[in-house]
């Protein structure tokens, strides 16, 4: 699955901020060098020898969060989909079983994904009556009693559905 194009910005901004991160560690260390080289050791080059190490070790544990993190959003993307194709195939095999007619099916996946009768019934081009008496048979193949009960039937399966190692 192809990352959104804010994900990429957002990487791209940090990847940026990194290396311009990386520039300043290379000017303070050769500040702190030149120093060494013409002031010696004292209080004030030893402190910016610190914060030039300091600020390398920070760009090194940045750029190691950063790209456990990226790792981490492509693995939750990954079981998004995986989550979103296992739905989808739960939602088959439960038309499937309960017999629903090419045209339940049709309403009763739009009632799923949230659309009212009066929204179905213009989809399809049918009757508001056609849409309630095709529901009405979806839901007694499922053996639920309203649209709640049908949809909470397919949250209850994706809760169940087994976990993807993160």
């Amino acid at each position: 699955m192809s990352r959104k194009p804010n994900d990429r910005r957002r990487a791209s901004i940090l990847a940026v901020a990194i290396g311009l991160q990386m520039l300043a560690a290379v000017f303070f260390l050769g500040d702190v060098a030149s120093d060494f080289r013409w002031i010696g050791f004292d209080p004030h080059t030893t402190f910016e020898a610190m914060v030039a190490v300091a600020l390398l070790i920070g760009i090194g544990f940045g750029a190691l969060e950063m790209r456990r993190t990226l790792a981490r959003m492509h693995r939750a993307e990954e079981a998004l989909s995986m989550a979103s194709g296992a739905l989808g195939e739960v939602i088959q095999l439960r038309f499937d079983e309960w017999r629903l007619t090419p045209s339940e099916a049709d309403v009763a996946l739009f009632a799923l994904k949230g659309f009212d009768t009066n929204e179905i019934a213009k989809f399809r081009s049918v009757a508001e009556s056609t849409v309630r008496a095709q529901l009405t048979r979806a839901f007694a193949k499922s053996d639920v009693k309203n649209r709640a009960q049908f949809v909470s039937l397919f949250v209850e399966e994706l809760l169940t559905l087994p976990e993807v190692d993160n």
